[in-house]
């Protein structure tokens, strides 16, 4: 037999290790909010951010230098433990796999503060084989240490082979939370000719025709990452899992970061990154669904309340496909509603 059959898939991978989740537990992530462990001044500051963000990841592979991995790692442990989290989910985002600092990444983190722990970010994921190697030693770790729930995956997507295998990597294990797209390292394993992190660029676009009289001709810039971003999506989506968008890196465009944030929600992105404190307002504005448009899916709900038929409603007609559609956006607001006082209100939730 070639794939392993569902009772396996869900049988915990060591003795004593917690069962693997068979539904992803609802929280609400618009926003994965990066912080550097290793600085103090900014360690000092995670309890006045856990109520202003949906996830808190400590970040110890990329921006992180080479001679303070090991203090990062410390100084994540160091918040683990001394703060309560609530309903913000508690991430971090090790070394690669072949880097000289995964093994003791997940191990210490594992043993030290598995159960604080929700999700481990695993970068430069190429196939399901590097989710299968992780999922076997969270399970042992896990085991080992006592943790009383899975610790899920989430992968970054950042490698033109990791993106030919999405739709594998994404089915790999019970225990895959997502995927976020990285585009800046993307950019360079495709041989990509931009040094932009995400977000589009000038000379990618499409010519308008020649006019008749002889005038300038327009260009119209076009998105750099709508085909990965969809495909991310769909492989998410047919698993189960959620897709994210990973990080825009110009801190001085906050309408060019919105407009690639919207984008990404438009195509089925849950969340995004956020590097700077002022790109969390900026995903929790996008990735909140509009009020608007919730007070009408509500009423395509209340007409068709179990979702059969056709009704008319202002002129348009909805029916079966237009009450999912409703039903998508009226489940996200409440999960909105239940963090944000002043939402719920503005959505009558």
């Amino acid at each position: 037999m070639s794939t392993k059959p569902p009772r396996k898939f869900f049988e915990p991978l060591a003795i004593g290790a917690p069962a693997p989740f068979r539904e992803l537990p609802v929280v609400l992530e618009r926003m994965i909010h990066f912080f550097p462990p290793h600085l103090d001044k900014l360690r000092a500051r995670i309890p006045e951010m856990i109520p202003q963000v949906d996830v808190l990841l400590g970040n110890l592979e990329d921006a992180i230098p080479s001679d303070a991995k090991e203090q990062a790692r410390r100084g994540f442990i160091e918040v683990a433990a001394a703060n309560e989290f609530g309903s913000t989910g508690l991430w971090t985002r090790v070394n690669c796999l072949n880097s000289p600092w995964f093994l003791d990444d997940v191990g210490e983190i594992v043993g030290t503060v598995g159960d604080k722990l929700d999700v481990i970010m695993l970068p430069k994921v190429e196939g399901p084989w590097d989710i299968h190697f992780l999922d076997q030693l969270l399970a042992q770790l896990e085991a080992r240490h006592a943790v009383k729930k899975p610790i899920l995956i989430h992968a970054l997507l950042e490698t033109a082979l990791g993106v030919a295998n999405v739709e594998a990597i994404a089915a790999a294990s019970p225990r895959m939370h997502g995927l976020s797209l990285g585009p800046a390292d993307l950019a360079a394993s495709r041989g990509m000719k931009t040094t932009r992190v995400g977000g589009g660029h000038p000379s990618y676009g499409v010519l308008e025709d020649a006019r008749a009289d002889g005038g300038p001709r327009q260009l119209f810039q076009q998105d750099l990452w709508h085909y990965t971003v969809a495909k991310m999506v769909d492989a998410c989506q047919s698993a189960g899992i959620k897709a994210f968008y990973g990080p825009f890196g110009d801190f001085s465009d906050d309408a060019a970061c919105e407009a690639q944030f919207r984008n990404a929600f438009l195509l089925g992105c849950v969340g995004a990154w956020s590097l700077h404190p002022k790109q969390i307002d900026i995903a929790k504005k996008v990735f909140s669904p509009e009020v608007g448009e919730v007070l009408f899916a509500k009423r395509i709900l209340e007409a068709m309340p179990d979702g059969s038929g056709a009704v008319m409603i202002d002129g348009k007609m909805q029916d079966d496909a237009t009450w999912k559609q409703a039903k998508v956006m009226v489940d996200l607001a409440k999960q909105v509603a239940r963090r944000d006082p002043a939402m719920a209100e503005a959505y009558g939730l």
